[in-house]
């Protein structure tokens, strides 16, 4: 982004905005090599594999969704709702000790989705993507951002789900996740026993993902987005793999099983079904939902009971795309991140590290998730072998009979550009940096 941002930080109290003066280029990129010195004793409160720790970067910044991290390591979140400085909030280490010293939030926009792409931030409304631009040297951008993409549906046709994601490609394109508005596209919405809508009217204009052109200004959904994969619930956890040249996107599974369709679903069956999917994505693809699920127990995408499954039943299923890799239910995957760099030992290259904000609903089981899970893959995308949890320790409790008990849950990942991988919490707000610091 800018190579160019310094180290020395002026606060104009007159000004609500954070000017950098001075440096090289070089001096920049060498602000924050991988310095193991600046990982809390504690990890703080993380779980993690042998030879990496973690640090604390910063506290109590406010429920965040996705984050980035720019060439000179300075930080970019996004929060849920704008607050009275803005909805985004950009944070600098000044003073080179691990802590960001320096935080600034701005915008008048909020949501989830957040990128940097081509020396722009980008950044997603529930209805909306924009993107800010940097004038000079300053670590916040200095004018309103402006609309790439508007349009998408808003209110009673949006209701659930309505979070926006977003990645691009290496050729130019803007990718949107659309979430589906409902849970099962029935006729009447989480009715027992209420059969689902054939054909759903609902994968028209939601439940997959749209491209744009990644920078002109004005585009709808309607007259400009072209509808590039359907079939997807919700797939926040979305993001390009530059060795496969494709977009991969691991989607919330559906809710319910037990309470809708009781006589075939008990609730520990609920509790771990359906599978949160993993898909590799391409020009046409169908994942299946609403009229197909993932038992990730039997091993099989199955006809939801919406459309006559029983929890046995194939179908048209057999025709829908099958995911590349598959996690317990409801551990909700907020955001993905590929690791192209080369500071983590070599089992973690090209692979996938997912933030899972954790369940709800898993009753009578206890809540689960609430970690960073790790997908190992080759250069071309294929994964290698099962997933693992490569961070834990967010719920602060071995065992949480709900949500609210959690102590923070994992919600946005970004890799700096010297192999620090980044995670934000939408709890409280903290944002650790996680590092390898080598085998003792």
């Amino acid at each position: 982004m800018h190579t160019h941002r310094l180290n020395t930080l002026l606060l104009l109290a007159s000004l609500p905005l954070l000017i950098i003066a001075g440096c090289s280029a070089s001096e920049g990129n060498d602000r924050h090599m991988v310095d193991a010195s600046m990982c809390d004793e504690d990890n703080g409160g993380l779980v993690l594999p042998d030879g990496f720790c973690a640090g604390v970067v910063a506290d109590s910044v406010g429920s965040t969704r996705h984050i980035v991290v720019d060439a000179d390591e300075d930080i970019y979140v996004i929060h849920r709702r704008v607050t009275d400085g803005g909805g985004i909030t950009a944070l600098r280490d000044t003073d080179k000790d691990g802590k960001a010293d320096s935080m600034y939030s701005f915008g008048g926009i909020a949501g989830t989705g957040l990128e940097l792409y081509d020396g722009h931030l980008y950044a997603t409304t529930d209805s909306s993507v924009h993107r800010f631009a940097f004038e000079g040297d300053e670590l916040a951008p200095m004018g309103d951002p402006e609309r790439i993409v508007g349009g998408f549906l808003t209110g009673e046709e949006q209701r659930q789900h309505a979070s926006k994601a977003i990645a691009f490609d290496n050729e130019g394109h803007l990718y949107v996740n659309v979430g589906a508005p409902s849970n099962a596209c029935q006729e009447t919405m989480r009715m027992p026993g209420s059969p689902g809508v054939d054909p759903c009217p609902q994968l028209e204009r939601s439940s997959g993902v749209w491209r744009f052109d990644a920078t002109t200004a004005g585009q709808t959904q309607e007259a400009d987005g072209h509808h590039f994969s359907t079939g997807i619930r919700n797939g926040l956890a979305m993001a390009w793999h530059p060795g496969a040249g494709s977009m991969y996107v691991v989607q919330h599974g559906r809710d319910q099983l037990n309470t809708i369709w009781p006589e075939y679903y008990t609730d520990e069956q609920n509790a771990e079904l359906p599978a949160e999917e993993m898909f590799k994505l391409y020009d046409g693809s169908d994942s299946g939902w609403p009229y197909c699920y993932y038992d990730h127990q039997q091993g099989m995408k199955l006809l939801s009971p919406e459309y006559g499954g029983d929890g046995t039943e194939v179908g048209q299923c057999a025709e829908t795309e099958s995911p590349v890799a598959t996690f317990p239910g409801h551990y909700a995957p907020n955001d993905m991140v590929f690791n192209t760099q080369e500071h983590f030992p070599a089992q973690y290259a090209n692979g996938a590290f997912i933030a899972f904000h954790g369940s709800w609903n898993r009753a009578p089981l206890p809540q689960e998730g609430y970690m960073v899970a790790f997908v190992p893959m080759d250069a071309s995308g294929e994964p290698t072998g099962d997933w693992e949890n490569f961070a834990d320790g967010f719920k602060g409790a071995d065992t949480l009979a709900s949500p609210g008990d959690a102590v923070y849950r994992p919600m946005g990942l970004a890799f700096g550009p010297h192999g620090s991988l980044y995670v934000s919490d939408s709890r409280k707000g903290r944002i650790w940096r996680i590092v390898y610091k080598g085998m003792e």
